[in-house]
């Protein structure tokens, strides 16, 4: 993957090639940026110049072999680590080797999926991933071997967040100190997940969202949409590629999450003295919790970016509200609702909830509690 393949972000490929030509390559880099802004491609790209010594971001000429290694991700000394979990092939010790070739599709079909589609390409959207204590062990063996083409070895660890104390552990002293002509690149999109004795052992690099001129441009170029189409796709992106191209082929998990939201909100709203409606909002938890973690903590979040447009609205800011639902719900009537005296604590119980579920909570117990008190702050009034 090229350089000139990675949708905008020019002035951080200015930097990884003008730092990579003077010398300067960290032994140790932490990718952050939000999902569909290119982190991961802009690594294999990274790893692509530095190992296959392209004099410049746009041209590989006379390393046509090397290069062409990089097309199917089979270069030896590039090694990935992602999250992983046991699957019907894999039944203990997932590592990252054992799912190369599922990998191999993922980053062919879309290199700028996130976390979901990674899962749903393994078929265990019913799980969480890890990158666990066998991962590391694993990387160490990896790193320990000595380059096959005398040069860089590169360790690309996507969604670095995943990675659980104890595999953080024993990686501490490898990143601190890896072997000679040995790079890291983690790729995160929450750093905050990630122990402070490693990020404090990389050199980070922020990855802002795409501008929607980018992604208008690249609808255009790879699917041939017309630009006023492409356009109306970039704005409901918001600066996130992956989620662009899911609206073209409406394959968007949000037209199911909209559906469960509008549910439940209107469950939420008819609950207050109302028995029946109790009922419903509790027969909604039982649908939901019968989904994988990975897909409610989706629809949570989809929920707070639901809320936060709603409050946009309500505050006439129409110029950053980006969401345009695909149900005959109206966001503009709704947004009355959400306001300075409720969006906190909504916010607040809705991350409490995502929290929760991340730790293996009851989802049942979890999202009827929610529902209770958002029932509540619904019925807030606003400050006078």
């Amino acid at each position: 993957m090229l350089f000139s393949e990675i949708l905008g972000q020019e002035h951080i490929k200015k930097h990884l090639t003008t730092s990579a030509d003077f010398g300067r390559v960290p032994h140790a880099q932490l990718f952050v940026g939000p999902e569909g802004s290119g982190t991961l491609p802009m690594a294999i790209a990274y790893a692509q110049y530095l190992l296959c010594k392209n004099t410049n971001s746009e041209n590989s000429q006379g390393k046509e072999a090397c290069n062409m290694k990089f097309k199917n991700l089979s270069h030896p000394d590039l090694h990935f680590a992602f999250p992983v979990a046991t699957t019907e092939a894999v039944k203990k010790h997932p590592v990252s080797k054992l799912f190369m070739q599922e990998w191999r599709q993922l980053i062919e079909k879309q290199p700028y999926g996130n976390l979901f589609d990674w899962y749903r390409t393994l078929g265990i959207e019913n799980k969480q991933g890890q990158i666990g204590v066998d991962e590391a062990q694993e990387i160490v063996k990896s790193l320990s071997l000595k380059a096959y083409e005398g040069g860089f070895k590169l360790m690309i660890v996507w969604m670095a967040e995943k990675m659980n104390t104890a595999a953080s552990n024993k990686l501490l002293k490898l990143i601190e100190e890896p072997p000679d002509k040995t790079i890291f690149i983690l790729i995160a999109e929450d750093e905050e997940q990630i122990i402070n004795t490693i990020k404090s052992r990389c050199q980070l690099l922020r990855f802002p969202r795409l501008a929607e001129q980018v992604i208008k441009e690249a609808l255009v170029k790879n699917f041939q949409l017309k630009e006023a189409d492409a356009l109306k796709i970039a704005l409901q992106s918001n600066g996130n590629y992956n989620k662009a191209c899911d609206l073209v082929y409406s394959d968007s998990e949000d037209t199911q999450f909209e559906e469960w939201f509008v549910y439940w909100i209107r469950a939420a709203f008819k609950a207050k003295g109302n028995k029946s409606a109790i009922h419903d909002l509790m027969s909604w938890s039982e649908t939901l919790a019968r989904t994988g973690r990975e897909t409610q903590k989706q629809f949570l979040n989809f929920c707070l970016d639901y809320f936060r447009q709603a409050l946009l609205l309500n505050y006439k800011a129409d110029d950053l509200v980006f969401m345009q639902p695909q149900t005959e719900f109206k966001l503009e009537k709704f947004a009355p609702f959400v306001h300075g005296n409720n969006i906190m604590e909504i916010s607040s119980e809705l991350q409490d909830a995502i929290y929760h579920i991340e730790r293996n909570g009851n989802s049942k117990i979890i999202l009827t509690d929610l529902s209770i008190k958002l029932t509540r702050l619904l019925h807030q009034k606003a400050d006078s």
